[in-house]
């Protein structure tokens, strides 16, 4: 259950995305440092997404620090930044999200932390690169989504651009370089050569459209066209999307129309062309669709071979989405808990309970790698 066990992370990363990566190495049996700076510590204990507040702090900071370790150290002192140095000697992972340049002026850059500890795999999570005219701007969720062009994606013709309603470059960016650290430390431990492993918000939603952006360059640039409603894939054919029911939703995913035609007992619509009669194909679904509710079109088309599901929301999920579903979702007590997506040998690793509280491990760090803890 704990493959990564005797693997040690410092983790000079705050908010979301190396905090993450930091995570899911976690949650596989390593141990992490969390280093945090002694004015409040990491943004993510105050930033809250909504009204609930555990131990004074935000649930986001503890759904992505869970089980860490937290010190701080002021990295503006030298007293500081020694003790961190100490830290990475003693590392096999270092993870670090600071802006571009930032981190090697505080003498704890690649370079010089590989020269501190040999072998050593480093993980960086920029927002746009370390080169570039993107380099030095916010590396934020939001306006990294507005950069990529993710946003034309969602949303139907006639809106403007729309947000994924999570930060998903984060989660993303933050996956991505857990994967490249997992190769490293299997190099580490066949070679024992360290590796720099790099990524960033942008290259994580660049991604995460490879299939819309190698048909762009591959069809003379032409974009995805949005439907007027239901849009759910710029490229894909009808009936491809969701449509409204008398109550609820409906999502049909790839069906070709005349199996889909013969089903509904609507013999002209197989006649009609997935791309090129997109919208007509629309207009006549939904209007078939709205005359019974969304339960009942998913009983009665599912059973036949089409691909579809009635839009549900959370508590329907955890209702009825399965075991994995209540493995997974972990309601009650104070703090609810979200497990890893992955399982080893039948069993997924089991949440801790909550994060550190500000520098809540610092003394006892101190005494085990053997400097004295800064003022």
């Amino acid at each position: 259950m704990k493959p990564l066990d005797g693997v040690t992370v410092v983790d000079f990363s705050q908010f979301l995305a190396g905090p993450y990566a930091s995570l899911r190495l976690l949650d596989l049996g390593a141990r992490v440092i969390k280093v945090e700076n002694p004015d409040r510590g990491d943004l993510c204990r105050h930033h809250y997404v909504s009204d609930t507040r555990v131990e004074g702090e935000s649930t986001l900071f503890h759904a992505i620090n869970r089980g860490k370790e937290s010190i701080t150290l002021d990295l503006k002192t030298e007293a500081g930044r020694a003790a961190a140095r100490t830290l990475v000697q003693a590392a096999d992972v270092v993870i670090q999200n600071f802006r571009p340049g930032v981190i090697e002026r505080l003498g704890l850059g690649y370079e010089a932390a590989a020269q501190l500890r040999p072998g050593l795999v480093y993980g960086s999570i920029s927002g746009y690169g370390e080169t570039g005219d993107w380099a030095g701007m916010p590396g934020q969720d939001l306006l990294a989504q507005a950069r990529s062009g993710l946003m034309w994606l969602s949303g139907n013709a006639d809106q403007g651009p729309v947000p994924v309603g999570l930060p998903i470059a984060d989660i993303a960016a933050g996956a991505c370089l857990a994967q490249g650290l997992l190769a490293a430390l299997y190099r580490q431990a066949r070679t024992g050569a360290g590796t720099h492993v790099q990524t960033s918000l942008l290259e994580a939603l660049i991604d995460l459209q490879f299939e819309f952006l190698t048909t762009w360059m591959s069809n003379g640039r032409t974009p995805p066209q949005r439907m007027t409603e239901g849009s759910a894939h710029g490229y894909l054919a009808a009936p491809y999307g969701v449509y409204s029911a008398r109550t609820g939703h409906l999502a049909l995913a790839m069906t070709p129309m005349p199996a889909l035609a013969d089903v509904l007992g609507q013999p002209d619509l197989a006649a009609l062309d997935g791309f090129r009669d997109r919208e007509a194909i629309r207009a006549r679904l939904q209007e078939i669709f709205a005359a019974r509710d969304a339960a009942y079109w998913e009983a009665r088309l599912a059973p036949q071979g089409i691909w579809c599901a009635r839009v549900r929301g959370w508590d329907d999920m955890l209702a009825q989405g399965g075991p994995e579903v209540q493995d997974m979702l972990k309601p009650g007590g104070t703090l609810a808990q979200v497990a890893a997506p992955i399982r080893l040998d039948g069993r997924r690793p089991d949440p801790r309970p909550r994060g550190p509280a500000l520098d809540e491990h610092g003394a006892a760090l101190a005494r085990e790698m053997g400097f004295a803890p800064p003022a």
